[in-house]
């Protein structure tokens, strides 16, 4: 389930799902970051531009390309900024089509099963613009990226 709820400007986006996969196993797929791809919605167009080498860790920079809007395309860079092996790591955009974006990944063994707990912290751009825009536009953009990457997970977990 995914919702995302506004603070005066500081809105939260949380999702929660229950992956039918050790927590080993989603961990791995989780952290490294060329996977994203494969959880993003086509119509994004999102491209990788930049990875780290080797395993995930604190500091990491991350570049991408997304499509915000038909025929619009940004850079979008992100910096790994916190590492906990098999719990959790937290990203936030370093330069994007966000004001702020803070984005913490959990994940929690449950038997075989693991809990994943998305928390985005994020602030519009452009002021009123954005303001006007996100009813129509950017709430229900980040709610179908999510709850694509939602349906993704189950298939791909299913597979394994």
């Amino acid at each position: 389930m995914v919702t995302i709820e506004n603070y005066s400007g500081l809105y939260k986006l949380t999702s929660n799902q229950l992956i039918d996969a050790p927590l080993d196993k989603v961990w791995d797929y989780f952290s490294n970051p060329v996977n994203l791809q494969s959880l993003t919605p086509s119509d994004l167009s999102f491209e990788i531009q930049s990875l780290p080498r080797g395993s995930m860790k604190e500091g990491d920079i991350i570049s991408y390309k997304i499509q915000i809007f038909p025929f619009i395309k940004t850079n979008w860079v992100t910096e790994i900024k916190s590492v906990e092996l098999l719990r959790c790591f937290v990203d936030e955009q370093r330069y994007g089509p966000y004001k702020m974006w803070h984005h913490r990944h959990t994940f929690i063994a449950k038997g075989e099963k693991t809990e994943m707990i998305d928390e985005v912290h994020f602030k519009l751009p452009f002021g009123l613009v954005s303001s006007i825009l996100y009813l129509p536009y950017i709430k229900p953009k980040l709610l179908g990226i999510f709850n694509y990457r939602f349906e993704r997970v189950n298939e791909i977990f299913k597979l394994k």
